[in-house]
């Protein structure tokens, strides 16, 4: 039998049958910036005239782990689309920026269509929520390097901030205040940890909490941010509580000479997180460092503005509390 490209695994024809299927979806999520259609060697967004003074690019590139497994146990796939465009926008807002364009990346040796086509419909879902152009990505096949059903999810995302309003947690000062805003279950976070303390048939079971999506903060921060107008005394650090969790991701934003201290009973831990620690016998120093117990992103703000920091999260539905302060220290993250 002659060898072609078809019999080696990859099907280019199919590919691009797909990729036309999928272009009237995508251009959904288009802002009036996003320029051409998907299928090009770039894509293209403009950033507009006289909108910005002094505009800084924010970027980040993140991947969704081993959650994809619990998707694939599930076979349902269309969750994780929005967990890969969560992880990227809330790293980026922790900036205090504003997501322009998002780019996916999904590679396989051989999965349905109809999954592919789950994920674009996570992926579009999730861009037109945090308000960013999903305006290109890479499919690929790739036999050998997957087994069949198995496939990975990442994208990359870019934002902008004018310079002046960089949020880097710089003028974090002695007895500002934390606060932590509700999560939607465990994120995108942690699942190796997960998938060793259950079983197969426990995973099954719990797929439906295991596999919520990520909270996409966007438009409730940035609306916080403009309301106060970005006055960098109020809110003047933020934190996405992901890998490495409350330890490392808070010490990240923190001056040196200071310390975040956390008051773990400031908030009710939603009980999957609890049944993780019993069923692993889990230290709670490792559940802090490796799950976000609940608290999805941080603000650390001036103490004065925390009422009404809580009460206009409040108003996008967005639970929030007080959970804790900051002390002098090592930059290190305290949690009582």
């Amino acid at each position: 039998m002659q060898i072609t490209y078809r019999t080696s695994g990859v099907d280019i024809a199919k590919a691009v049958i797909f990729k036309n299927k999928i272009k009237p979806r995508l251009r959904k999520s288009f802002r009036p910036e996003a320029l051409k259609d998907i299928g090009g060697f770039g894509g293209f967004f403009k950033l507009a005239k006289g909108k910005y003074r002094d505009p800084v690019l924010v970027s980040s590139a993140d991947g969704v782990g081993t959650k994809l497994m619990i998707a694939k146990l599930m076979n349902k796939h269309d969750t994780v689309g929005i967990d890969a465009v969560a992880m990227n926008v809330n790293d980026i807002l922790c900036a205090g920026a504003e997501p322009l364009f998002f780019l996916d990346y999904v590679a396989f040796s051989k999965v349905s269509e109809n999954v592919l086509l789950d994920l674009i419909k996570g992926l579009n879902h999730a861009c037109i929520e945090s308000g960013c152009s999903l305006i290109g990505g890479e499919t690929a096949q790739m036999p050998g390097m997957y087994k069949p059903g198995d496939y990975d999810l990442a994208g990359f995302c870019v934002g902008i901030v004018e310079e002046d309003k960089i949020i880097d947690g710089s003028k974090i000062g002695l007895k500002d205040v934390i606060i932590g805003i509700e999560s939607s279950g465990l994120h995108s976070n942690g699942y190796s940890l997960v998938r060793k303390v259950f079983s197969q048939n426990e995973l099954k079971r719990m797929g439906s909490e295991l596999l919520k999506p990520t909270r996409i903060y966007v438009k409730p921060v940035l609306s916080l941010l403009s309301a106060i107008g970005y006055r960098l005394s109020i809110i003047k650090g933020i934190a996405h509580i992901t890998g490495g969790a409350f330890y490392e991701k808070l010490a990240r934003i923190l001056p040196c000479n200071l310390n975040a201290r956390i008051n773990k009973g400031s908030w009710v831990v939603p009980k999957i997180f609890r049944l993780i620690q019993n069923k692993g016998n889990i230290a709670d120093k490792q559940m802090y460092h490796t799950l976000n117990m609940g608290i999805g992103m941080v603000l650390v703000a001036e103490p004065k503005s925390a009422n009404t920091i809580i009460s206009k999260l409040a108003g996008h539905r967005f639970k929030s509390w007080i959970i804790g302060e900051v002390i002098k220290g090592k930059k290190e993250v305290e949690i009582t």
